[in-house]
């Protein structure tokens, strides 16, 4: 969720927020002396959550060895009028073709700022844009025609469609009288236009249940999990919100907003009862609160480690942070990676951040501004032609410096894996590096080298990067 772009009313608490290969046969002691090499022992990663496609025609996307990547499919305050499913579903093929497997949508459903609100203010969550309420028919977005649409459109193309789901507070309810509180609160849901999930002053903290859970947000009625009509409404019922959304509206999987709010047994019901991929938007740098609610929650959770991290090394010039401890090391089955979203977006070198978390271990999110308007397209799909294709096995950290930064992915079942090599310095690095390969060519697949350097029989070799850029290296296969 946004949290500074919030104006509150006393009604309505609304959101509006490069050389040749001569040099491989070089002494082999000096270059086993400048490699320092350490592996960091993380779990095989080489699927993503979601199926590999077979065989399908062009236009569609197909999961490689290393599976796909996420779109995140907005921004903070994206164009109103009613035009953004049509945005999104306009770009889908090009998406697929370049390698994005999935996007994520905003909240879908309609809030309490009606066609003005990005959706973290929600009111009916059975709302799409097709009910007069809140001042609207359609969203900020579109309407349920349109989402449909788009959801259809990304099936069609393989792609999977995720959904923002809001469920720690609501907006937009009636004043009525609180007796758990004395005074009126907002919490009158029961005239909500499509007559699901109508809801009164107990299903929101304080109540009958206890004065509060893990976490109120900004001022809003504290949605109380602990009721079970609520938790019958969000994951039990056939027409539960969650149900829902998975077989009615055909979502494929959930980013749930700030997840600190309740505690991680909500999300692990929500998905053992509706099933999907899932992931929690815990915004905590800390990986051991990370590893503890990902577990918890039977759930993957967005890396704030590896994101303050990636800020640190390549905005403040210190690549070593890089050896710390990060969830796609902990468990890259459950880390999603990001350089930025719509919340936050400190890492201002975000080229070789891209780099980092295309090449590494767990699920990684591209943000549609860096993509579609920021950043230079080609390069993010030459990368995400990489993650797709190259980026597999564990990994294994080669060397690193306050400058530079080389890991290898140690390939799986005949994949060969990469070498990846990360320079912040002003000038061309070369280090010697042990690589997966044994007496065979290779190149740098971005094109930035122009190098075709042959491994020893050692499988050591010599490899370069550019300055304040990158280098990835794999069989020239």
């Amino acid at each position: 969720m946004k949290k500074t772009h919030f104006l509150v009313s006393m009604l309505a608490l609304a959101f509006f927020s490069s050389c040749q290969n001569g040099d491989e046969n070089d002494n082999e002691n000096l270059r086993k002396e400048e490699v320092h090499a350490k592996t960091v022992n993380v779990t095989n990663h080489d699927g993503r959550p979601f199926s590999t496609g077979s065989g399908s025609a062009a236009g569609k996307f197909v999961s490689g060895p290393g599976g796909g990547v996420l779109m995140q499919g907005f921004y903070w305050d994206v164009p109103e009028g009613g035009n953004w499913w049509n945005t999104v579903k306009d770009k889908l093929t090009a998406w697929s073709d370049s390698g994005i497997g999935a996007v994520w949508l905003p909240p879908a459903s309609k809030a309490q700022n009606g066609a003005y609100s990005m959706g973290y203010d929600p009111t009916d969550y059975y709302d799409f844009g097709n009910f007069n309420q809140n001042g609207s028919v359609e969203t900020r977005f579109g309407s349920r025609t349109e989402l449909e649409a788009l959801i259809t459109k990304a099936h069609a193309e393989n792609m999977q469609v995720y959904a923002d789901i809001v469920i720690n507070h609501n907006s937009g309810g009636q004043s009525q009288a609180n007796p758990f509180t004395g005074t009126n609160t907002w919490t009158d849901f029961s005239g909500v236009a499509s007559g699901k999930f109508q809801r009164s002053y107990n299903d929101f903290y304080k109540n009958s249940y206890g004065n509060n859970d893990e976490g109120a947000f900004g001022g809003f009625p504290d949605l109380c999990h602990a009721n079970p009509y609520v938790q019958d409404w969000l994951w039990g019922r056939d027409d539960s919100v969650g149900k829902y959304y998975k077989n009615v509206m055909k979502f494929d999987g959930w980013r749930f907003d700030y997840v600190k709010g309740f505690g991680p047994w909500v999300v692990n019901n929500w998905n053992s009862n509706v099933g999907g991929f899932s992931v929690g938007e815990l915004w905590d740098s800390n990986v051991n609160t990370l590893e503890w609610w990902a577990n918890n929650a039977n759930s993957s959770v967005f890396d704030f480690a590896a994101y303050y991290k990636m800020d640190e090394a390549f905005d403040n010039g210190n690549l070593n942070v890089l050896n710390d401890d990060m969830m796609w090391k902990r468990n890259p089955y459950k880390a999603v990676t990001f350089v930025a979203n719509h919340d936050t977006d400190v890492i201002n070198n975000k080229m070789p951040a891209y780099a980092y978390i295309l090449t590494h271990e767990g699920y990684p999110t591209i943000f549609y501004r860096d993509y579609e308007e920021w950043l230079n397209k080609e390069r993010l799909n030459n990368l995400i032609w990489i993650h797709n294709n190259k980026a597999t096995g564990t990994t294994s950290i080669l060397y690193t410096d306050t400058d530079e930064y080389i890991a290898r992915r140690n390939g799986y079942n005949g994949n060969p894996g990469l070498v990846v090599y990360i320079n912040n310095s002003s000038s061309w690095q070369e280090r010697w590096v042990e690589t997966n390969w044994s007496s065979q060519q290779i190149k740098d697949f971005t094109g930035n080298s122009g190098w075709y350097p042959t491994t020893q029989g050692d499988k050591w070799v010599k490899v370069q990067a550019p300055p304040n850029s990158y280098s990835i290296w794999s069989l020239n296969q």
